[in-house]
């Protein structure tokens, strides 16, 4: 397939470092809302919200006004069996109510009278309406309700996509920071060792030091070597996966190029970022949760239905009525004593059917209620989690920092000894690589604390508005 590189100079996407030549930094902001405006788990969550919206359109069309029309004629040896036309017109509102107008024409030598009308034809206008099952809910009010909610819960629906497609994203780039810092460290420590091997090596030539020490030296700067392929490894790996979440608006997945580095400089702007800034653990409110909207809007759905099921229960008695007259355009030609009448009842003896359709219907709605109660413990608990976690970082991050800089002091006064002839490389050496190690665990710890502030991101289901 073909890539689009990301090092194309997107004015909006990159800003260019101070201190590297041809280098292009992708801030966290900037490619947080690049992955909002054209991942295609991005633009997927907002197909959601059209078919909530076609979904209330399709159910809107439930009271939609009605033409119908039935024509049909029959000539057979010469003898005019019929022709008959009825034509009506239908206006479903509300509350089971329908009203219609009717437009009657038959003619025929084989007409029945109960067919026959006026040569001009027979106009009516009437109101049908059910007066039990179907009164105060049916099919479509049911179906138009139920959309409504669904629309709704489309949005909240929207929100979770978007969420989650940004948390996997922002995880994806606190690896690739992770990644580019440890070869940053290995790169630093390499010209380090490299510098003490020149000078040893020197040193050994003028016969002031054991010429082993070279060997020891080399030993060290070999090591260095090793450990920064290894991390140069790990940083491409870390920016392919990072190129999964950019894509072009062409739907053109995009490519990192090698010149490219992340934001080092995040914790300035990672709350403001993902939205999370200035929001204290007694803010939170479980009922504003995307999740629980969702459901929340899903149970709705569910009791609309239980309404439509219980109201089949009762009998199906539907009544017409209907004036009639041959001149519609004279108002009081609709007369009381001409007209058009019935009644149609119906009642099943066991409804066995009705009553599964209730317990089924009642079993949904505990179901999800059990769900939504689940769904607000969990998601209360983990933000508290992650707060708690949160707490613990700030700590963890200035107990690393010291560990580091004491390392740092450590080796600082080897090498000062080691200048004096009163130490050896094997301290410079050992020292050297307990601060490796100390700042590689920083790496990671802040690592840890990136990914927190994700999590609790995630926890909070925010949508950004400001990508």
């Amino acid at each position: 397939m073909q890539k689009y590189i990301v090092c194309l100079f997107f004015g909006f996407f990159f800003v260019a470092h101070a201190q590297v030549q041809d280098s292009l930094e992708l801030e966290f902001n900037e490619y947080l809302g690049y992955v909002k405006k054209f991942h295609p788990i991005a633009k997927q969550a907002d197909l959601t919200l059209s078919i909530g919206q076609a979904n209330l359109m399709k159910a809107r069309g439930g009271f939609d006004p009605k033409i119908e029309a039935d024509y049909e004629r029959k000539e057979f040896k010469g003898s005019e069996y019929w022709d008959r036309l009825n034509a009506t017109f239908k206006i479903p509102t509300w509350y089971g109510i329908e009203l219609k107008g009717n437009f009657e024409q038959n003619q025929g030598d084989f007409i029945s009278q109960t067919e026959t009308v006026p040569d001009n034809g027979l106009y009516s206008a009437g109101i049908s309406m059910s007066l039990a099952r179907g009164l105060w809910i049916n099919e479509r009010m049911a179906t138009l309700k139920k959309a409504k909610f669904f629309r709704e819960q489309t949005k909240a629906d929207r929100d979770l996509l978007v969420n989650q497609i940004l948390f996997d994203a922002s995880l994806a780039y606190f690896d690739w920071l992770q990644a580019y810092l440890d070869r940053e460290v290995f790169t630093n420590f390499l010209s380090n060792a490299e510098i003490r091997f020149e000078g040893i090596k020197k040193s050994a030539e003028a016969g002031d030091k054991a010429a082993i020490d070279t060997v020891e030296a080399k030993i060290a700067v070999q090591n260095r070597a090793l450990e920064l392929e290894q991390a140069n490894v790990r940083f491409r790996n870390k920016s392919l996966e990072l190129s999964n979440f950019l894509w072009g608006n062409d739907n053109i997945p995009l490519e990192l190029q090698p010149n490219v580095f992340p934001d080092t400089d995040l914790a300035a702007d990672i709350d403001y970022t993902l939205e999370i800034l200035g929001k204290p653990l007694d803010s939170f409110t479980v009922e504003n949760h995307p999740k629980i909207k969702s459901l929340g809007f899903k149970i709705d759905g569910l009791r609309v239905d239980k309404q439509l099921k219980t109201n089949k229960l009762l009998p199906k008695i539907d009544v017409e009525y209907n004036f009639l007259t041959e001149s519609p355009d004279v108002l009081n030609s609709f007369v009381t004593e001409e007209y058009k009448g019935g009644l149609a009842f119906q009642f099943p003896l066991f409804l066995r059917k009705e009553r599964g359709d209730l317990r089924l219907a009642k079993l949904k709605l505990n179901d999800a209620q059990f769900e939504l109660d689940n769904a607000q413990i969990e998601i209360r608990n983990k933000v508290l989690a992650i707060y708690n976690e949160l707490e613990s970082f700030e700590t963890q991050n200035v107990l690393i920092y010291d560990i580091v800089s004491n390392y740092q002091t450590m080796l600082s006064a080897e090498e000062r000894k080691f200048s004096f002839g009163e130490s050896s490389l094997f301290l410079i050496n050992s020292r050297e690589s307990k601060l490796i190690d100390a700042v590689l665990k920083q790496n990671s710890v802040q690592n840890k604390f990136y990914s927190a502030k994700a999590k609790l991101f995630k926890s909070l289901a925010v949508n950004p508005e400001n990508l």
